[in-house]
């Protein structure tokens, strides 16, 4: 018997749908795994091209940081026990002279003994006193830390001229003279305090 045009045509339309499928499913399983894999690929590059460096080793959140040891003093005049006997009663400047004597020049030892950089004697500057250019007031304080008046001194740099516009000699310590005060100021010499009475270092 001959089949009939129509069931071959059917067979053929069957066998033309199955390769289809088949192909169709082979492409959509061929196009998940790129697009799986692009992302992947993508991580393990940086932005110049690179392979991306490995993960390092995470740190250990229940690990505290090592503790610092406690820092010293580094001004060894602090405790001056080393430097005063029990039951002495030393003058600073006595202390210092130890000090400098030991080769400690920092904290107290930065210090200059008391007396070596006696306060300067001027003129005495009264306070509402209106100042010229060119002059200045210096304010001083005894070792013992009492204030001393103000005196008047001549700025650095600045140089006095007199009537035929000639420069004037300056005194070296920059103290200003009598002769060199300016009008109006009244000529008085300060006078420095006497030392209060030591306390003393002792213990």
């Amino acid at each position: 018997m001959r089949p009939s045009t129509g069931y071959l045509a059917a067979a053929l339309m069957l066998a033309l749908g199955g390769i289809s499928l088949l192909f169709f499913l082979w492409l959509w399983s061929d196009g998940d795994d790129s697009t799986e894999a692009a992302p992947a690929a993508a991580a393990g590059r940086t932005a110049a091209g690179a392979p991306a460096p490995a993960p390092g080793p995470q740190p250990n959140k229940m690990q505290r940081p090592p503790q610092r040891p406690p820092e010293g003093d580094a001004d060894p005049t602090r405790d001056l026990k080393s430097y005063v006997a029990r039951g002495e009663s030393p003058s600073m400047a006595e202390v210092i002279k130890r000090l400098h004597e030991r080769g400690v020049h920092t904290g107290l030892g930065a210090f200059s003994p008391p007396g070596t950089s006696p306060p300067l004697v001027g003129l005495a500057v009264p306070e509402d006193f209106e100042l010229p250019k060119g002059y200045v007031r210096h304010h001083q304080a005894t070792d013992d830390g009492q204030p001393i008046e103000a005196i008047l001194m001549f700025a650095p740099d600045f140089q006095l001229y007199d009537a035929a516009k000639q420069p004037v000699e300056m005194p070296k310590d920059r103290v200003v003279p009598p002769e060199l005060a300016p009008p109006g100021l009244p000529i008085r010499r300060i006078v420095i305090p006497a030392p209060t009475e030591p306390a003393g270092l002792g213990r």
